[in-house]
């Protein structure tokens, strides 16, 4: 049986979530292949780094009309490199993965720098690390109950409200948070 690739969708983590750094996380699926998954946290911002203090110590110049977009905490894997994740407007020409129809990433300065001028994708988070999956890894979370799956959704990817992200992705579905266990088990 060939699992269902989970590209383009958003993984919300259960609350009996064993790993900490994942508790009450909403990941956006990037890539997912037999080699295994790439996903990227959308809810939680970094406490230290904010994208002005980001761009002073790349030396990108700033743009009268710099947008300001949140530093995410993407994943525990390489959490020095940098990914935007944005909307499917823009292609840089050497960096940009099409993720689907709406969304796209890309690893590269220049989205930085355009963004900093105040051009760019329409809408963009950047994050720093990513999380990452062996083959079958998330399959077998996933089939443990760890993980819920949905559609990803633009105000949930790219909205500001990360506090709110987990609540609203889980309602997106049909679930109510407040109804979820914190224990599992099977009948």
């Amino acid at each position: 049986m060939t699992p269902t690739n989970l590209t383009g969708k958003l993984l919300i983590a259960m609350p009996v979530m064993g790993d900490d750094r994942f508790a009450r996380s909403v990941v956006y699926i990037c890539a997912h292949s037999d080699d295994g998954v790439m996903g990227l946290i959308v809810n939680k911002p970094s406490p230290e780094i904010r994208f002005l203090n980001l761009l002073e110590q790349l030396d990108i110049p700033m743009g009268p009309n710099a947008r300001k977009i949140r530093v995410h905490i993407g994943g525990p894997v390489e959490r020095a490199r940098g990914f935007v994740l944005h909307s499917a407007d823009y292609t840089s020409e050497g960096g940009t993965m099409q993720v689907d129809n709406n969304f796209a990433m890309t690893a590269t300065m220049d989205v930085i720098e355009e963004i900093a001028q105040g051009a760019g994708p329409a809408s963009a988070m950047m994050a720093l690390g990513y999380a990452g999956w062996g083959p079958g890894q998330l399959e077998s979370e996933i089939a443990r109950n760890g993980w819920l799956t949905c559609e990803a959704d633009d105000e949930i990817v790219f909205g500001r409200a990360n506090d709110f992200k987990w609540t609203a992705a889980l309602k997106n579905i049909g679930v109510d948070p407040l109804l979820l266990s914190e224990t599992s088990g099977r009948a």
